[in-house]
C-alpha cells in the first residue's frame, strides 16, 4: 500500500504585479495556513518518507513551512521542474519515479493539476483543491510505477478553512 498526499501550495500574494507567475512569494494568509496545516499532517501523525515539490516559489515556501512543522528534513525535499503547470500525465510521471522504499509522498503542486490528479486517481468528483488543501490518497499497489486512474482512495480531505477536530 502506498499513500500519497496532493497538496496545492498555499496562498500567494498578488502584491507585486510585475513579478512573473513562478516568482508570485506566499501572501499573509498563505504564510499562516501552511503551517496550520503541517500542525494538522503532525496532529494525525503524518509524515512522508519522501516530499516533492514545485519550486516555484510559493510551492517552495509552502513545502518549507509544512516541513518545519512535521520535522522533515528540509535539505531531503526534492523540488521537481516539471512539477510546475504541470496537467494529470506530468504529475503522475513524477510519482511513477518515486523511490518504491517510500511508502508515503507528499506532492506539492498547483490547480488544476492538483486537484486534476486527484479526481483521476480515486473517481471522485473534488472540484477544486483549495490553497493549502490537501487530499490523502490511498493506493492499493505494491509501486508507485502502478499508479493509475481510479485505483486511490480518498482517505481524508482538509483544507485551511474546514473544520478541523484533530
Amino acid at each position: 500500500m502506498k499513500t500519497l498526499y496532493l497538496i496545492r501550495h498555499a496562498k500567494s500574494s498578488w502584491d507585486f504585479p510585475d513579478l512573473p507567475d513562478y516568482e508570485r512569494p506566499l501572501g499573509k494568509r498563505g504564510e499562516r495556513n501552511a503551517p496550520e496545516m503541517g500542525r494538522r499532517l503532525k496532529s494525525r501523525l503524518i509524515y512522508p518518507d519522501i516530499l516533492v515539490s514545485s519550486p516555484a516559489v510559493r510551492a517552495r515556501e509552502t513545502s518549507l513551512k509544512i516541513s518545519r512543522e512535521i520535522s522533515f528534513p528540509e535539505q531531503e525535499i526534492v523540488f521537481e521542474a516539471d512539477i510546475y503547470g504541470a496537467g494529470v500525465t506530468t504529475l503522475l510521471k513524477t510519482i511513477e519515479a518515486f523511490p518504491d522504499t517510500s511508502s508515503s509522498a507528499f506532492l506539492v503542486g498547483h490547480n488544476p493539476g492538483i486537484t486534476s490528479l486527484a479526481e483521476y486517481l480515486t473517481g471522485n468528483y473534488i472540484g477544486n483543491i483549495p490553497t493549502c488543501g490537501l487530499a490523502c490518497i490511498e493506493l492499493e499497489i505494491d509501486s508507485w510505477s502502478m499508479t493509475g486512474r481510479g485505483l486511490g482512495k480518498l482517505g481524508f480531505f482538509d483544507y485551511p478553512k474546514k473544520d478541523f477536530k484533530g
